[in-house]
């Protein structure tokens, strides 16, 4: 009979993987070694091997995890059934928040994705673009006539660009926040949205 897992298991897991990121956005993935990740973590590196078969294994779960919870974000907000407008504040909203309590995963993911193998890489590239195909649709929904040039998914990407490299500049210690600059990311997109032109044949 196969032996269970213990109780702690998914707690231990879970703290693994936070100090991991925390190494890996600090030192980058290839400069960390298992037995820096195991010292970080308070245990033996035979234990560590215990819960992750290697390095490569930490990478694949944060990165995984991460992207996972961004998909649960849209899953919530699209959930709600809300007005379009309404419904892209809120996804703005919650994404520039959840970034607050996962910046080292994040860094991860956008720093440390040229390490993982092609098939990995595909699969979580591929969540990834379901989350920006959600924010394309309700732009679309905002301005319908967006769609004809496809400007919906160039439109996500300039949104993201604002938010995904928050990291790199807010500081945890400095004046603002996440949760400040969160309805600040919204207002200045839709400070702009409504003055986007269609692009004009032969310009």
């Amino acid at each position: 009979m196969a032996r269970g897992r213990s109780p702690g298991y998914d707690e231990q897991c879970g703290t693994i993987l936070a100090g991991a990121a925390q190494l890996f956005a600090a030192r980058g993935y290839s400069a960390t070694s298992m037995n820096e990740v195991a010292q970080a973590c308070g245990m033996s590196k035979p234990s560590l091997y215990h819960y992750f078969r290697d390095k490569y294994a930490l990478l694949v779960t944060i990165s995984e995890e991460h992207v996972s919870l961004l998909e649960t974000v849209v899953g919530d907000v699209l959930a709600q059934q809300l007005a379009p407008k309404a419904r892209l504040y809120l996804l703005i909203q919650r994404f520039v928040e959840e970034y607050a309590g996962a910046q080292h995963a994040h860094r991860v993911l956008t720093e440390d994705s040229r390490f993982l193998n092609e098939e990995d890489r595909e699969r979580i590239m591929s969540r990834e673009r379901r989350i920006v195909s959600a924010f394309a649709t309700v732009i679309t929904e905002l301005r319908p006539e967006l769609s004809a040039p496809a400007l919906a998914k160039p439109l996500s990407m300039l949104l993201f660009g604002m938010i995904n490299w928050m990291f790199t500049w807010l500081k945890e210690d400095g004046k603002l926040s996440y949760e400040a600059m969160a309805p600040i990311v919204a207002d200045l997109f839709f400070g702009g949205f409504p003055a986007i032109r269609l692009p004009v044949d032969g310009e």
